[in-house]
């Protein structure tokens, strides 16, 4: 029979611990079937954006995508180039770009979102519907 120290007991794991290891295994999940398309997470967050067909301003899909400007341009360069995503002048202000899912991004986006979902569930597998649906409304909470 073993007998437990003081210092042998265990401390919960903090919050932002516990969130940044789910956030890391669902982004190694999604990813994982990003790569055959050849998109990253970043990626996969502008085509998820833009997926709504309304085009949106840079600064929008950087605040969605979690990326500072400077890394959303080439992004956003990266994806139009491989003609997923093309810019456009705002119809109510022309000094404002928008960026819009092309034809080719949304069969890209529509041949890759199955996938995703089908990783995001086996992240969630365990809990029932009403328990994902609890941790979806706690973690909008918490993102707000």
């Amino acid at each position: 029979m073993s007998v437990v120290r003081s210092d042998d007991v265990r401390r919960p794991v903090p919050l932002g611990d516990l969130v940044g290891r789910v956030a890391y295994r669902m982004t190694r999940e999604v990813e994982q079937e990003l790569a055959a398309a050849g998109l990253n997470i970043d990626q996969w967050r502008v085509l998820n954006l833009l997926a709504d067909g309304a085009g949106h301003p840079m600064s929008e899909i950087a605040e969605h995508a979690m990326v500072p400007a400077p890394t959303l341009t080439k992004i956003v360069d990266r994806l139009a180039d491989s003609a997923m995503v093309y810019r456009r002048a705002d119809a109510a202000d022309r000094r404002r770009v928008l960026v819009l899912l092309s034809e080719r991004g949304r069969a890209v986006y529509d041949g890759l979102a199955p996938g995703v979902a089908a990783a995001e569930g086996r992240m969630s597998g365990d809990l029932d519907a009403a328990e994902r649906r609890a941790l979806r409304h706690l973690l909008e909470r918490l993102a707000e």
